[in-house]
């Protein structure tokens, strides 16, 4: 048998091995969804701030040493949004660059933002439709495949600035269509490219007197009141009705079983997943039944019971017209009501 090689020897191996560049670039966004655009003194035209990744870093750290030091920006490096391969340029060598998001930073950390002594001569913040414009052909299809990636929760796979076959993200509708009819897809690709939804279950309860439980999230958009539910753990195989029963138990501390479906509502922004919210009935809780609500503090701050006409006060109207609409299918035993963004 012959001799294992030392550590050395592997290293040495390795050192000695063409391999590609490895570069790491950030989608530097603000509260106002401007991204950071730099212009370096060793490039012709304008960049997303970033380098090459050093000796051992990993991307995230070769991403936030360049924030650092180019730009005294110590924010966190977020997920990974898009990987882009490019072939042998004119130095020969490949080039692999993972994108990666940061921010949004808060008004206070945009202004921060300052040139050091590293790279860069200028950093301007643009919307994104003005970034892709100013952006070299190289750069600016990875900011929008990562941006794609962004607003829907997924990830972008491209060769040389162009979406893949079976992206989860980046993928042109029309391009998708053309190879799903071409039966060009295999059947992994075909699931990753699709358009995917996100699904939660809701309860409609009310007290006595008709007033409506809504409940105050203790994070996100805490302004804002929600009927008692949350997401379905579709990966687990949850259904709705289970998902209801679950999260009012979780967040309420009732254990109770849903009544009837009352509507099923489909809401959608371009460029976002679609979201479908299951509503079921709760009934009516009786005095004893508010006493018993113990809730998880780590998902809610408040609840209380709103008559109808308080409703635009507290709740986004998509969901008011929800409510709306499932007040009325109780009350005259219709449905379940099929709504889009809470309109028949």
């Amino acid at each position: 048998m012959p001799d294992r090689p030392s550590p050395d020897a592997v290293r040495a191996y390795d050192a000695g091995r063409p391999a590609p560049l490895v570069a790491a670039t950030g989608i530097v966004l603000d509260t106002r969804g401007r991204v950071l655009v730099v212009t370096t003194a060793y490039t012709t035209g304008p960049e997303l701030p970033g380098g090459t990744v050093e000796d051992t870093e990993t991307a995230e750290q070769g991403l936030a040493r360049e924030l650092r030091e180019e730009l005294d920006l110590g924010a966190a490096v977020g997920r990974l949004l898009a990987v882009d391969s490019r072939p042998p340029g004119p130095l020969g060598r490949s080039l692999i660059v993972h994108v990666h998001l940061v921010g949004p930073l808060s008004p206070q950390e945009a202004a921060a933002v300052s040139l050091t002594d590293g790279g860069n001569t200028a950093a301007r913040w643009l919307r994104p439709e003005e970034a892709c414009a100013v952006l070299p052909a190289r750069v600016a299809p990875r900011l929008r495949a990562g941006l794609a990636a962004l607003h829907a929760g997924s990830f972008a796979h491209l060769v040389d600035g162009v979406p893949q076959p079976g992206s989860p993200a980046g993928l042109d509708p029309a391009r998708r269509a053309a190879l799903e009819h071409a039966g060009a897809l295999d059947a992994a690709s075909h699931r990753a490219s699709r358009p995917k939804a996100l699904t939660a279950a809701s309860v409609l309860f009310t007290d006595a007197d008709g007033r409506i439980l809504l409940v105050q999230p203790a994070y996100g958009r805490t302004d804002r009141w929600n009927l008692p539910g949350g997401g379905i753990d579709s990966d687990l195989g949850e259904i709705p009705r289970a998902a209801a029963r679950r999260e009012v138990r979780e967040e309420l501390g009732l254990d109770l079983a849903p009544g009837r479906l009352l509507a099923v509502n489909w809401s959608h922004k371009p460029g976002r997943p679609a979201r479908i919210r299951f509503l079921y009935d709760g009934g009516v809780l009786d005095a004893p039944a508010l006493a018993r609500i113990r809730l998880d503090p780590t998902e809610l701050l408040q609840w209380r019971t709103v008559p109808p006409e308080e409703l635009p006060a507290l709740v986004k109207g998509a969901l008011r017209r929800q409510i709306t609409a499932c007040l009325e299918a109780r009350a005259s035993g219709a449905g379940p009501l099929e709504l889009h963004a809470g309109r028949l």
